[in-house]
């Protein structure tokens, strides 16, 4: 007997909330906002699951509505950003968990003090691993706008976190 579509639904919730909820976190470097970013847009999921062709498109549905959402808040009102907390991450065995918690940190706080825009291009684009074009229709702005504040983005980043910048050269 194959599945409702309630059921693949509930399926999706429970196996995808965490990858959506780091999403949500980066987006908005607040884990409450996030929170409530990740069930708005699992409500518009929610209502809109019957629509949908094969509820594998559940997760593309719900990040779209997530993007889309966070553009309407920033918006419409500011927000004053915290580091209120932090997600529960898996640790790998062997790795170096001062180090990675170190590297957590100084992204967090680097993405905490990028223009919310910069943030949202940056976590479309590197995060999510989205193209200029796909970035841009789903923050609805221009392949030329994804580039520029990509690039005030990364110089940004550059400027208040060089330690990222000395990580991530030598992971390569």
């Amino acid at each position: 007997m194959a599945d409702s579509i309630d059921d693949l639904f509930c399926e999706f919730v429970r196996t995808r909330s965490p990858a959506l909820l780091r999403t949500a976190y980066l987006l908005t470097g607040d884990r409450h906002l996030a929170e409530d970013l990740v069930q708005d847009a699992l409500a518009r999921t929610h209502r809109g699951r019957r629509r949908l062709d094969d509820p594998g498109h559940f997760e593309a549905y719900t990040r779209t509505a997530m993007y889309h959402q966070h553009v309407s808040w920033w918006r419409r009102r500011k927000v004053a950003e915290s580091l209120p907390g932090e997600l529960a991450d898996v640790v790998q065995p062997g790795s170096d968990h001062a180090r990675r918690t170190d590297l957590k940190l100084a992204l967090h706080q680097a993405l905490a003090q990028l223009t919310q825009r910069q943030r949202a291009v940056l976590v479309a684009r590197f995060f999510e691993d989205r193209s200029e074009a796909e970035a841009a229709d789903l923050l609805h702005c221009s392949v030329g706008t994804i580039k520029s504040q990509t690039s005030k983005a990364l110089a940004r980043m550059r400027e208040i976190a060089p330690e990222l910048l000395s990580a991530v050269m030598e992971e390569a």
